[in-house]
């Protein structure tokens, strides 16, 4: 990904979803030129013709098939009719089957080309996602494509680092995966506020799940304290009590981030062992930690 320069930097404005469309346009073109598509689309050549890729014969009926709306393909033709929805729909599944051309052979008669047999797909994708954000971060609030595939809202700034951090291996794959869940959820381009209580109250139960290792990272009132956040603002248990007439856009925005800041320095202090002993060497262990296991 190039940086961006002055007149961009400053400008004042979001992109239309004009300049969008002429924007993704370029890029389209530009990996399809260099055969980023040809594994999926296939190919010409001048002595077998039209040699199909992995999606089949007829493209069109594959855009059909996956994006549920006729007149999508071919991309460069009917671009110009596309909604925000097509787009991007179009732009996720593009994302899906682009893949970087790594060896093949020189088909010199005529010119013919480059025939390639052998592709890499996460190489293709990685550089079609840094050229894709490239120009969604410059549509309206600014969106990316995430690596799972999806178009999402871009966070604010600060915050990206925070969203694609990853979790130590000790916090285990049940933890990791309920996280990356809460935030696919809670970043949906379309989430309603009920899809971001929902994806609070995902973070929420991770902590619920790695509760019984909080002990040596957060003191009892810290640890009670982000349970009471979910709990006393209707996130997770229902009842009289709660505080359930807010400001939801901002409190869910501010509880989520919360915790899964909160989540990657409980999980890391775990992780390197920076955490409180329960009782030194030669006492006692009190119940249920981990010496007490051990043979």
């Amino acid at each position: 990904m190039t940086r961006k320069y002055y007149s961009v930097r400053k400008a004042t404005s979001s992109l239309s979803l004009d300049g969008l469309k002429e924007l993704f346009e370029a890029v389209f073109r530009q990996f399809r030129e260099r055969q980023y598509f040809d594994e999926a689309f296939g190919f010409h050549c001048v002595d077998s013709g039209w040699v199909p890729g992995k999606i089949g014969k007829e493209p069109d009926v594959y855009f059909l098939r996956h994006l549920r709306k006729r007149g999508l393909w071919p991309v460069d033709e009917r671009l110009d009719g596309y909604s925000e929805d097509d787009l991007f729909g179009v732009i996720e599944l593009l994302y899906d089957i682009v893949s970087e051309p790594l060896e093949g052979r020189y088909h010199s008669y005529s010119d013919c080309g480059m025939h390639y047999d052998t592709f890499n797909q996460p190489s293709g994708q990685a550089k079609f996602r840094s050229e894709i954000n490239e120009i969604l971060s410059d549509y309206k609030q600014g969106y990316e494509l995430a690596e799972n595939g999806e178009i999402v809202e871009k966070a604010d700034r600060g915050l990206d680092a925070l969203l694609s951090a990853r979790l130590p291996i000790s916090a285990g794959e049940h933890a990791k995966q309920l996280m990356e869940d809460a935030i696919v959820l809670f970043r949906r381009r379309h989430a309603s506020v009920s899809d971001r209580r929902n994806a609070v109250r995902m973070l929420a139960d991770v902590f619920e799940h790695l509760r019984p290792k909080l002990r040596g990272a957060v003191t009892s009132k810290d640890e009670n304290d982000l349970f009471n956040i979910a709990n006393n603002f209707a996130i997770r248990h229902q009842n009289d009590k709660q505080k359930a007439q807010y400001d939801e856009s901002l409190w869910l925005s501010w509880m989520f981030y919360f915790y899964l800041a909160t989540l990657h320095l409980v999980t890391r202090k775990l992780d390197t062992g920076r955490v409180a002993q329960p009782s030194l060497e030669g006492e006692p262990h009190p119940p249920n930690s981990p010496e007490t296991h051990e043979q």
